[in-house]
C-alpha cells in the first residue's frame, strides 16, 4: 500500500514539473499568432489611435472611389527602415490595389549615391557624381527631399532610368532641383547621325633591305616624326619586310557615325520641370541641360496617366529626426509632392544615441513646425519605432518614445499606429527572430519581416477607413 502511495505522488510531481515547462512554449506559439497574419487575423487589435484626425484624408478618398478623377498622394518618411522600400512597396501596392495605380511617386538613384535603394527601377550612369545625405554635420550641399544630395560640376553625363516593375510605368516625369534650376534635360532615345569630314589619306610601304626612315621620309615628303607616330615607333631603327603607315599630304572624305540623344520638350512649374508622354515609358534618359553648368538632383517623380493613389517614400539610413530639420530645402521641395497625408517613422537611430524621450519628442515636433511652414497643413500618422535590441540589451528608449508618441497624440493632432506594439515589444522580439521577422543585428528587419510591417499598416489603414465609412 506505500509503495502504491509513493507510486502516485511521484506521478503527480511529474506532471506537474512538465506543465511548467510547457508554459513558455505556450507563450511563444501567442507571439507567433501575434506578428503572423497567416496564422490569426491581426485586425482585432491592429487598429490606428487617433484616426479622427484622417477623416479628412479618408473623405478625399471616398469621393475618388466615387469620381475616380484625381490622384491621392501619401508620403512616407523614415530611415534605413524606408530606404530599402521594402516595408513601402508592400503598403504601396495594397493601398494601390484598393484606391487605383497613380504611378511609382519618388525615387532616388541611390545606385549613384552608392548606397541601397528599390527594386522597383535602376539607375546606370557613364560618369560619377558626387554625393551626400543628411546624416552628417550640415554644410553648404544640395540636400533635399530626398535626404540625399547629388551633384556633377561638369557634363558629359547619360543618367538612365529603367523601370524593373511594369506596374509602374510612368507618362509624368518630374525633375526636383535646388531652386528649381533648369539642370537636365530628357531623352527617350537616340539617334544616329553621320558626320562627314575629312581625314589625310593613308598608304604603305615595305621596307627594302638597306633602306632607311628618312630615306622613305624623303621619298615621300613626310617627316620622320609623322611616320614614326603613325607607327608607334620609339627609335629610328625599322627591319626590312615591315609594312608601315604613311600618312600623305592628300586628303580624303570620311563619314564619322554619332549616337546623339533628341531632348525631349520639357515643360515647368513652381515645384519641378516635367514631361508629359501619351506613350507609357519603362526608360528614360537624363542628360544635361543646355543651359546649366552645374547638376543637381534631389529626386524624380513617376506618375501615370490615370487617377489613384500614389505613396512615395523617403528614407536614409542612419536618418533622425534632427537630420532632417537641418536642411530647410527638405521642406521647401516636399511641397512638390503634394502630399494629402504623411507618415512618418523615425526612432530607431534616436535611440542608439540614447536621446531621452523628451528631446525625442521636441525633435518630433520641430519637423512638424518645420513642414506647416512651408504652408502643408494634411493629416499625419506617426508609427511607432519597431522593437530592436540596443547592443544586444532590451532597448528601452524605443519603449519611452512609444509611450510619449501615444501620450502627445490627441494634444497635437496626430494619428498613431503601434508598429512596437503590433511587433510584440521587447517581450516579443526572441520571437520575431524564431519566426525570421528580425536580422541577425536584432534591428534591421528581414524581407518578410519589413513586408509583415507594411501588410499590418495596411490592414489597420484600412480597418480606419472603412469604420470612418460605416459612420457616413
Amino acid at each position: 500500500m506505500n509503495r502504491l502511495i509513493i507510486f502516485f505522488c511521484c506521478l503527480f510531481f511529474s506532471t506537474n514539473d512538465k506543465t511548467q515547462k510547457t508554459d513558455p512554449i505556450s507563450t511563444t506559439k501567442n507571439m507567433i499568432q501575434k506578428v503572423d497574419t497567416a496564422v490569426v487575423d491581426p485586425i482585432s487589435s491592429n487598429e490606428i489611435y487617433n484616426a479622427k484626425v484622417l477623416e479628412s484624408f479618408f473623405e478625399k478618398i471616398k469621393k475618388n472611389e466615387s469620381h475616380n478623377n484625381q490622384k491621392i498622394n501619401i508620403v512616407h518618411i523614415g530611415d534605413s527602415h524606408i530606404q530599402g522600400d521594402l516595408m513601402t512597396n508592400e503598403i504601396r501596392k495594397d493601398l494601390q490595389r484598393k484606391f487605383g495605380n497613380a504611378g511609382r511617386g519618388l525615387v532616388f538613384p541611390y545606385q549613384l549615391a552608392k548606397t541601397n535603394g528599390s527594386y522597383n527601377e535602376r539607375f546606370r550612369c557613364n560618369r560619377v557624381w558626387e554625393s551626400y545625405r543628411n546624416i552628417y554635420p550640415q554644410r553648404n550641399y544640395p540636400v533635399g527631399l530626398s535626404g540625399f544630395g547629388l551633384w556633377r560640376d561638369s557634363g558629359g553625363f547619360v543618367l538612365e532610368l529603367n523601370i524593373k516593375d511594369p506596374a509602374y510605368k510612368f507618362n509624368s516625369i518630374k525633375i526636383i532641383t535646388p531652386g528649381n534650376e533648369e539642370m537636365f534635360d530628357l531623352a527617350t532615345s537616340s539617334q544616329t547621325k553621320f558626320i562627314e569630314t575629312t581625314e589625310r589619306k593613308v598608304i604603305t610601304h615595305k621596307i627594302k633591305k638597306g633602306e632607311a626612315i628618312s630615306v622613305i621620309a624623303d621619298k615621300y615628303n613626310v617627316s620622320i616624326a609623322e611616320i614614326k607616330r603613325a607607327n608607334q615607333l620609339k627609335s629610328n631603327n625599322i627591319r626590312a619586310g615591315r609594312i608601315l603607315k604613311i600618312p600623305t599630304n592628300e586628303t580624303q572624305a570620311k563619314n564619322i557615325k554619332t549616337s546623339e540623344f533628341v531632348s525631349l520638350n520639357l515643360e515647368s512649374d513652381s515645384y519641378c520641370h516635367y514631361y508629359n508622354s501619351e506613350k507609357a515609358l519603362d526608360k528614360i534618359y537624363l542628360i544635361p541641360g543646355k543651359k546649366a553648368s552645374k547638376f543637381e538632383l534631389n529626386g524624380i517623380v513617376l506618375e501615370k496617366d490615370s487617377p489613384g493613389l500614389i505613396y512615395s517614400g523617403i528614407g536614409v539610413n542612419g536618418a533622425k529626426y534632427s537630420d532632417y530639420n537641418k536642411y530647410p530645402l527638405f521642406f521647401e521641395q516636399l511641397k512638390a509632392l503634394h502630399p494629402d497625408l504623411l507618415v512618418f517613422s523615425l526612432g530607431t537611430n534616436e535611440s542608439y544615441e540614447k536621446l531621452e524621450s523628451g528631446n525625442y519628442i521636441k525633435h518630433l515636433r520641430e519637423f512638424i513646425n518645420n513642414i506647416k511652414a512651408q504652408g502643408i497643413n494634411v493629416p499625419i500618422i506617426v508609427m511607432t519605432p519597431p522593437p530592436s535590441l540596443l547592443r544586444k540589451r532590451p532597448n528601452t528608449y524605443i519603449h519611452d518614445y512609444t509611450k510619449q508618441i501615444i501620450e502627445i497624440a490627441q494634444t497635437d493632432g496626430f494619428a498613431v499606429w503601434d508598429l512596437y506594439d503590433e511587433f510584440g515589444g521587447m517581450e516579443g522580439i526572441r520571437n520575431l527572430k524564431a519566426t525570421g521577422l528580425i536580422g541577425p543585428d536584432w534591428v534591421h528587419y528581414s524581407k518578410k519581416g519589413y513586408e509583415k510591417q507594411g501588410n499590418l499598416f495596411s490592414e489597420a489603414f484600412l480597418k480606419a477607413y472603412d469604420n470612418f465609412k460605416s459612420k457616413k
